[in-house]
């Protein structure tokens, strides 16, 4: 069950979801809208021969610059970036997430791939981002940029979330995939 914008304001208002800091006009009818941190990660530039093994530790560690700080952020045509979003949010091990790109973004020719907020996840977002437009795109911290579409399961989940992204603040790099 998706949640509506009277679910949300009543989770918010008890504590079951923790969003901070929180404003009420980020509430949608069924859904949250998160805001850019000052935050941005590009990728480093290799040769266009190379391949990045995500298995292999040292691969994983070269594939982006430091992190840089600014209210105004430049994505390039075809740049994939990391940004983080200014809200850190506290889901319960009963609701989880589906984060998606405001869709004014995509018109302008963003895309985000989806991605989902396991039941129980504590932390700021990381976001994928890519500028499939021919131009630069402006991206300014505090813009509303993720939309979060909140959904309860169907009882609470027996393992909540508690992997490597967890208390993330701010971007978190990738890790190391595993072969299994």
């Amino acid at each position: 069950m998706v949640l509506s914008d009277r679910d949300l304001e009543h989770s918010i208002s008890v504590g079951k979801i923790i969003i901070k800091p929180f404003n009420s006009r980020i509430i949608r009818e069924n859904g949250v809208d998160f805001r850019l941190s000052n935050e941005i990660a590009h990728h480093k530039v290799h040769p266009k021969n190379v391949i990045i093994d995500p298995t292999k530790e040292d691969h994983v560690k070269s594939t982006y610059e430091d992190i840089i700080r600014t209210d105004k952020m430049v994505l390039s045509p075809n740049e994939q970036v990391l940004l983080s979003t200014i809200e850190y949010l506290g889901l319960p091990d009963d609701v989880m997430g589906f984060v998606e790109l405001r869709s004014t973004w995509a018109r302008h020719g963003l895309s985000m791939p989806p991605t989902i907020i396991d039941a129980g996840f504590h932390g700021t977002i990381t976001l994928e981002v890519i500028n499939n437009a021919p131009y630069k795109i402006l991206l300014r911290a505090e813009q509303r940029f993720a939309h979060i579409i909140f959904a309860k399961t169907s009882s609470p989940v027996k393992n909540p979330y508690s992997g490597s992204y967890m208390e993330q603040k701010g971007i978190k790099f990738p890790k190391k995939l595993d072969l299994e």
